[in-house]
């Protein structure tokens, strides 16, 4: 019985379900200390062991509490104000995009969105950093209508999160509750449109309990990083996931 509901009625073998949960451990543990790069590990491992259909779902559900997971541990370290703005425009991002009929071709976006985290990382900054309610807005906004077309966009709401003048801390807390709301809009519109997460739920909770527990260590050591060395693995990583987009979209032409 339990074999059954971990394999998903049989559509995975255990030895892959294995390793998934091994790996929703390490990519939460990776995240809640870097602070990014996780969920784009974990779609790739993911890529190769579940069926075309079910990839993008169960990644964003397994996402979605995992995401949830750390910004529960991090409450008090969640910028509600950035979280509130950000909301609006998520909403009306994920509104809008379920009215787009022509998609953008795929190494358009993946060139574009390249280039403005590498900006939004790496490029000049205002004196005050902490980003105006309109850009906080536009952030939900444009980070969920591309989810909608690129799928994940980790990399580029924690860019946006980057900008303002926060704690290592308030950075893990801050983009764990953004990317959290993203996934639940996912979430919403993948039920809506008839996925059934019922076959997978068994595989689901299992991942999302190995990665709540890879959370837990993981924001235990993040305590012990210094917060320059912080910031700079932060930046390194999220760069480094930007030239993978790159990457990709040379590939692809």
């Amino acid at each position: 019985m339990l074999e059954t509901l971990l394999t998903a009625n049989e559509a995975v073998a255990p030895s892959v379900v294995l390793v998934l949960i091994v790996a929703s451990f390490f990519t939460s543990l990776m995240t809640a200390t870097v602070g990014i790069g996780g969920g784009v590990l974990l779609l790739a491992v993911m890529a190769g062991s579940l069926p075309v259909a079910a990839l993008i779902p169960v990644h964003g559900l397994v996402q979605l509490g995992s995401n949830g997971n750390r910004a529960v541990m991090t409450l008090k370290h969640i910028d509600r104000n950035m979280l509130k703005f950000f909301a609006l425009g998520a909403v009306i991002g994920a509104f809008l995009a379920s009215f787009v009929v022509v998609q953008l071709p795929l190494v358009f976006i993946q060139f574009a969105v390249a280039a403005f985290i590498l900006f939004l990382v790496w490029g000049s900054k205002p004196k005050a950093q902490e980003m105006k309610p309109a850009g906080r807005v536009m952030a939900g906004f444009v980070t969920t209508l591309v989810s909608m077309f690129v799928g994940a966009t980790g990399p580029l709401v924690a860019a946006f999160v980057h900008r303002n003048n926060y704690s290592k801390m308030q950075i893990t807390g801050t983009f764990a509750s953004c990317m959290t709301l993203q996934h639940g809009l996912k979430a919403f519109v993948f039920t809506f449109v008839g996925f059934s997460f019922v076959q997978w739920a068994g595989l689901i909770v299992a991942m999302v309990l190995s990665g709540a527990l890879g959370t837990y260590v993981g924001l235990k050591v993040l305590k012990r990083v210094p917060t320059q060395k912080f910031m700079l693995a932060f930046k390194l990583v999220v760069t480094l996931l930007a030239f993978r987009l790159l990457w990709q979209a040379f590939q692809s032409m």
